[in-house]
């Protein structure tokens, strides 16, 4: 193994995009095989990246419900194709709405609570929201979540997750793909099956597990004094400047809300110990038993197929379709990870890939929001990269 050509590109990327921190580890059959700090986590540049650096993990959460809803799948407590009402009664009686959604504004349209509408010819079921299949939107500041926070701003989990049923759908259940809020429904389904809360249930079935004490939806002051600087990317300056933390983008909706799409944060270690435990099998490398194999291989088949290919392959994706809540590498090339690599990323850059077929994660992060560039360029050429160093 050689990775000097990514520790090469690693330590550019302040340089060509002013990044200003990262850390990218990668595992191989539990052994950490390369690690690589750049910069600093502080505003002031004084400070280098540590091992103890929080970040916030945004949609890198997804994994981790998958992982969760998952557990409960395999023992029994649930079947992907149940109806969500099965566990939420109030999504019984969904509503589609009249007008196409995709000339409507496509993945830029969120619909009213009066927008006109007619009843779903299909119930939304559990590997619906898991495939952003749904109809879903993401709008957490929709009519009816709003609605909800005026009458009670420390709504918890299932009551928003209630008031987002009482939305209008943009199409029909199973059959287009839209970028969601699916998650947040599983993790509501999640705190009705086990009857924990949801960051509970990650805490005492994954977390504790591992030994990992540092992956939190809520942090400590302690946590806070080490969460790295935020930025931000200006596309009209085309420059990443520091962000105030009381600036900082979330979705913390209330209090008391735990989004299973986007709440994590945490450090690079404890991310990293979770995806080595995928990418073996299911078992962490204490020994440790997470999931099943057969279940982890299951997150490396696509679920997407037709007009949900197409919308979710628009822009970009070329290579992969989406499976059951994560990416999946469908086509060998281009990239140079085996089809069936499965994972996802987050809002600030954090990046998951997990590789079952040759026990092999990835866990990258940085902490810049709204720098596209880096889905399109940073990650692939860091995947690639790791592969190059692998095969050395």
């Amino acid at each position: 193994m050689n990775f000097h050509l990514l520790t090469n590109y690693l330590d550019q990327l302040d340089e060509e995009y002013g990044i200003k921190g990262l850390d990218c580890i990668v595992t191989k059959d539990h052994e950490v095989v390369y690690r690589h700090q750049v910069g600093h986590s502080d505003l002031n540049l004084s400070v280098p990246v540590s091992n103890d650096d929080y970040y916030r993990l945004y949609s890198c959460t997804k994994l981790m419900t998958m992982v969760s809803m998952m557990q409960l799948v395999e023992q029994g407590k649930a079947d992907l194709y149940d109806p969500v009402a099965k566990y939420l009664p109030e999504w019984a009686n969904m509503t589609v709405i009249n007008a196409d959604w995709q000339t409507k504004g496509g993945e830029m349209f969120n619909p009213k609570i009066d927008e006109p509408s007619h009843f779903a010819k299909r119930q939304v079921r559990l590997i619906d929201c898991m495939s952003m299949s749904a109809g879903l939107t993401y709008d957490i500041q929709s009519d009816a979540i709003r609605a909800l926070l005026a009458e009670k701003p420390d709504a918890n989990t299932r009551e928003v997750v209630a008031a987002m049923a009482k939305m209008p759908l943009l199409f029909e259940p199973g059959t287009h793909y839209r970028y969601s809020l699916g998650h947040d429904v599983i993790a509501a389904v999640i705190e009705v099956i086990s009857g924990e809360r949801y960051s509970d249930y990650m805490e005492n079935h994954i977390f504790k597990p591992l030994g990992i004490s540092t992956l939190t939806c809520h942090m400590t002051e302690e946590q806070k004094a080490h969460l790295a600087q935020m930025y931000a990317f200006n596309q009209e300056t085309n420059q990443i400047f520091p962000l105030p933390e009381d600036q900082v983008m979330g979705f913390e909706v209330s209090p008391n809300y735990e989004s299973g799409g986007a709440s994590l944060i945490g450090t690079a270690d404890g991310y990293s110990t979770v995806v080595d435990a995928l990418a073996c099998g299911g078992v962490g490398r204490n020994g440790v038993r997470i999931l099943k194999e057969e279940t982890v291989m299951m997150f490396t088949h696509a679920v997407l197929t037709g007009d949900q290919l197409l919308d979710f392959r628009k822009g970009r994706f070329l290579e992969y379709s989406y499976g059951l809540g994560v990416r999946v590498k469908v086509t060998p090339v281009p990239g140079w990870a085996p089809v069936g690599e499965f994972g996802w990323d987050g809002a600030a850059g954090a990046f998951g890939l997990v590789d079952p077929m040759n026990h092999v994660s990835i866990f990258y992060v940085q902490h810049v929001l709204g720098f596209f560039e880096v889905y399109g360029t940073i990650h692939p050429r860091v995947r690639d990269l790791v592969y190059k160093g692998l095969s050395r």
